[in-house]
């Protein structure tokens, strides 16, 4: 467990950094359409939930890897 802790502390590579800021903007926007005020069809509300767990988990997974020793 401490092993992760510090994998996640240190930092991401240029690549991982997109792939954890476009799940990030997935469970934003799958957040917004789960919260809005306005009846939607259940597709669109089944669709936002699985979004929101694919971005959560893309974001999670991407935030462990680091740089390689070496390379910059």
């Amino acid at each position: 467990m401490k092993n992760i802790i510090q994998r996640m502390q240190e930092p991401t590579p240029r690549f991982f950094r997109k792939i954890r800021n476009a799940g990030l903007l997935l469970t934003a926007i799958s957040g917004a359409v789960l919260t809005a005020p306005v009846a939607l069809p259940a597709v669109l509300i089944t669709a936002a939930g699985y979004l929101a767990i694919a971005g959560a988990i893309a974001s999670a997974i991407s935030q462990t890897a680091v740089n390689s020793e070496g390379q910059p």
